[in-house]
């Protein structure tokens, strides 16, 4: 009988592995094998080592393992506004702030300086995927693609003018043109993305719709997120936005809401009926003073719930481990139930349901064999960490970004402790710099 051990890439030992399914498991001193991009064994240590001999060994024995974070809702380029008109509501935000901002400097160089200073962030803080909604998509894809994370990419959609596109149906040719150039970029997937309801009209939806079920990609879309919203399209159409997205056939399972704060019974049983996915921003939603979202009851009644962080000018953080948190509390408070929002169903909301959201949940989302080697190491030796009873109560409660170690996608370590492999820091400091100088020049 031959004593011959499996030659495989990549073995990681973790005092815990996380894998997110099965729920609420946390397997203490196992290992994570991995042959080119796929993960194709977990077991306990003292086994694989048995059982495989790797190119490259690490060793994290104070670390917990878990599948990387996905940002379901972001608008990556918008870092560079970053603090720039803070305290505001939103409409006030975005039409005195944000799109005199965007009027005077957006272009291709402003979103991929953007994008990659984000990138930076979300790396640095376990995110491996972001799913992007803003201007210039093909600048994006080249900074996501220089990083090295994943991506869904949004084919933005709005009647506003800009310097990418002059209406809906620009917006709409070039970003498809887009993504057929960039359809075979196997980190990269898309949405169609409609800003809001108050940004786009019918026609333009039902456009969108056509191609959404013609491509079988997802919609993402901004939806009731404010009290303004609601009264607006009162006002316009004499019903609220989700009425008028249900007439023109948009309610369904391709529909990726985003905030859905101001939700009514018969909406939310309307979204569990027709299978749409709903993100929740927690941070941006109270900085902006939306609202709380009724994410309690949206899980209650079988919606899938993932977790944004919206883009850094109105969070200001790309940190799902703050999103993580406040999801939790929040939805506590909400509800009156300590036992609301349990941290391993948040976690599993910055996980396998944002991959589900974007129909991936087969490639990505969990620790399991056959999927992308997304793993992100969260060090717990740290003062502030001791003791640690329950590792999925310590990553939403506890831990932070500040704790990422480790960062790999697709098998490549991306982030080795703390330090980023791909994108060099001197170079996003200035990026920064020079933005800032010509945002605000004083």
């Amino acid at each position: 009988m031959s004593n011959s051990r499996q030659t495989v890439d990549l073995l990681i030992d973790a005092q815990w592995v996380v894998p997110v399914r099965p729920s609420k498991v946390s397997l203490k001193n196992h290992s994570v094998a991995v042959v080119a991009n796929r993960i194709v064994a977990i077991m306990p240590t003292t086994d694989a080592h048995k059982t495989f001999v790797a190119d490259k060994h690490i060793v994290l024995g104070n670390h917990v393992l878990i599948p990387g974070l996905i940002n379901l809702h972001t608008h990556a380029a918008m870092s560079l506004m970053r603090g720039q008109a803070d305290d505001s509501p939103l409409m006030r935000w975005l039409s005195d702030h944000i799109w005199p901002t965007e009027t005077r400097h957006i272009s291709e160089q402003f979103v991929y300086d953007g994008t990659l200073l984000a990138c930076a962030e979300m790396l640095r803080a376990g995110i491996t995927f972001a799913n992007d909604m803003y201007f210039f998509p093909g600048a994006a894809i080249r900074a996501f693609i220089k990083s090295g994370m994943r991506a869904a990419i949004g084919i933005i959609v709005i009647y506003l003018p800009t310097a990418y596109a002059s209406d809906a149906q620009n917006y709409l040719d070039k970003g498809l043109a887009i993504r057929d150039e960039y359809k075979h970029e196997t980190k990269l997937s898309f949405c169609l993305a409609p800003d809001a309801p108050y940004t786009v009209n019918d026609k333009s939806l039902t456009q969108i719709l056509t191609y959404a079920e013609q491509l079988n990609i997802p919609i993402h879309i901004h939806l009731h997120e404010t009290l303004d919203e609601l009264r607006q399209s009162q006002t316009q159409y004499s019903m609220r936005p989700i009425e008028r997205l249900q007439k023109l056939g948009m309610i369904g399972p391709g529909l990726l809401a985003v905030h859905c704060v101001h939700m009514e019974k018969h909406e939310i049983a309307l979204f569990a009926r027709q299978g749409c996915h709903v993100v929740h921003c927690p941070s941006s939603n109270m900085k902006l003073a939306s609202g709380i979202a009724p994410i309690a009851e949206l899980l209650a009644n079988g919606v899938n719930v993932g977790l944004g962080t919206d883009g850094a000018a109105s969070n200001n953080r790309l940190d799902i481990f703050s999103e993580m948190r406040l999801a939790a509390l929040l939805g506590k408070v909400a509800t009156g139930q300590a036992s609301a929002l349990p941290a391993h169903q948040v976690l599993e909301m910055a996980t396998i349901n944002s991959a589900k959201a974007l129909g991936l949940e087969d490639q990505t989302g969990s620790i399991s064999v056959g999927k992308y080697a997304d793993l992100v190491a969260v060090d717990f030796s740290a003062i502030e960490l001791l003791p640690c009873y329950d590792p999925i109560s310590h990553l939403v409660y506890v831990a932070g970004r500040e704790n990422v170690s480790h960062v790999w996608v697709d098998g490549k370590l991306l982030v080795d402790q703390g330090k980023l492999n791909t994108i060099d820091r001197q170079e996003i400091q200035g990026i920064a710099n020079y933005w800032q100088n010509r945002i605000s020049p004083s």
